[in-house]
């Protein structure tokens, strides 16, 4: 399944290459980045809990379980994975309620870059991705050619998306310039053999980036705006909160915030950009909170899995759970779903 991110329009181009100037050298990207408002953080985790309140029933509430299964990245990065599991995982990908062939297919399959090519071969032509995590993943403690040559294996191997972890330590440290080169560096390292970018394309010439900020260890909201913009302003396609291997994962605030930056990205540049929440979004209640956010503060054209994906992979059990609730009236209990 190609990857559905269009080209860069003319004017959008154009808008974006006016904004050259911020990337020019280190002091004018952090004159940029620091000039960025202030986060009211009050005023953020106000917004979030108002938002996480709204109530949504019935045919809303089947359409929001329906959406929020189809924008999954069902994910196994676990050291003892074996090829096995990712083809029972793909298969689950596949039909996520062995019972209901209603349900939709997940998004993606996510694995170690030497899982891409079973995952490939497993999902065949299903239409689901698959991602892979690279750069040293979830630490990101390597030298460059090394999380380079991470990311070429993994798009060697067929993978359709690449999930990149940041250099914390130099993004903390206020080495903003470093940073943007490297995923710059990754954003080149994901087009094929002859290919381009896929944002110059809007093809499937290139994997699909998503950068991967673990919000958790950025100790401020302040940080987390600085880092969307940073990525963003890379060729990052996705940005995402986490890796899902630390304390602090996903939160409504941070998601919230991260939405409202690909907002006001997306309003000076014309540059759409997707968002990911990952780690700690476990049930059917917290996954239409997030649709609500993602709806409310950046509209319809957002709720799709080309825009926003899901990095839970135990939320999809609940989900299943709530959606043979809907159509039986019977809570079934997870002894009736698949375990990951």
């Amino acid at each position: 399944m190609p990857i559905t991110v269009p080209a860069y329009g003319k004017e959008a181009a154009g808008r974006l290459a006016s904004m050259a100037d911020v990337t020019a050298d280190d002091g004018a990207l952090r004159r940029f980045l620091h000039g960025l408002p202030g986060v009211d953080a009050v005023g953020l985790e106000a917004r979030a809990a108002t938002l996480g309140t709204r109530s949504i029933k019935t045919t809303a509430k089947a359409y929001a379980i329906d959406l929020a299964i189809s924008m999954i990245d069902l994910t196994t990065l676990e050291g003892a994975d074996t090829p096995g599991k990712v083809r029972a995982l793909c298969a689950k990908g596949i039909h996520p309620d062995p019972t209901d062939r209603t349900s939709p297919k997940v998004a993606a399959i996510c694995v170690y870059p030497d899982m891409v090519a079973t995952a490939k071969e497993a999902l065949g032509d299903s239409g689901i991705h698959v991602a892979s995590v690279a750069t040293a993943f979830p630490a990101g403690r390597a030298a460059l050619p090394v999380k380079l040559a991470d990311t070429r294996d993994a798009v060697a191997a067929g993978a359709d998306e690449i999930d990149m972890v940041i250099d914390r330590g130099a993004f903390l440290s206020g080495r903003y310039m470093e940073v943007f080169e490297e995923i710059k560096a990754v954003k080149e390292a994901c087009a094929r053999p002859g290919g381009t970018s896929q944002s110059e394309t809007g093809g499937g010439t290139a994997a699909h980036l998503k950068v991967i900020f673990e919000t958790g260890e950025l100790q401020t909201y302040d940080n987390v705006r600085r880092v969307s913009w940073l990525a963003m302003l890379a060729g990052a396609d996705f940005i995402k909160t986490s890796t899902g291997k630390v304390a602090v994962n996903a939160t409504p605030p941070v998601t919230l915030l991260m939405l409202e930056a690909v907002r006001d990205f997306h309003a000076a540049t014309g540059v759409q950009v997707g968002v990911k929440p990952a780690g700690g979004i476990r049930t059917t209640k917290d996954a239409i909170k997030y649709l609500v956010m993602v709806n409310e503060t950046l509209g319809e054209p957002w709720l799709t899995a080309d825009w926003f994906r899901f990095g839970a992979s135990s939320l999809l059990n609940d989900l299943l759970m709530q959606r043979q609730k809907l159509s039986t009236g019977r809570y079934s209990g997870p002894d009736y779903v698949t375990v990951d």
